[in-house]
């Protein structure tokens, strides 16, 4: 189900800044508010497998949120990327 939900300004930096901080999605960090708020985990703490290795310092939080990325290979015509990994010489 889609809605809007509007927040307070202090409420949406602070998402913001959480979001940053963590590595994950503001939409996941309202979906776990709104789940333990109405009951529907059963630990005290949500915890998703990101935030775990995260927690655990097998990953870092990207440093920039998002980066757009131009191709710098392009494919012959009629050629995919299923094509290059459907190869008869690797090992």
């Amino acid at each position: 189900m889609a809605t809007n939900l509007r927040l307070s300004p202090e409420a949406a930096l602070a998402l913001q800044a959480e979001s940053e901080r963590t590595g994950r999605s503001q939409q996941d960090i309202l979906r776990e508010a709104v789940d333990r708020h109405l009951h529907l985990v059963q630990d005290e703490r949500v915890t998703s497998d990101r935030e775990r290795a995260w927690t655990a310092q097998v990953v870092r939080p990207a440093r920039v949120p998002y980066r757009k990325v131009t191709p710098t290979l392009r494919l012959p015509e009629g050629m995919n990327s299923l094509d290059l990994l459907d190869r008869n010489d690797r090992f």
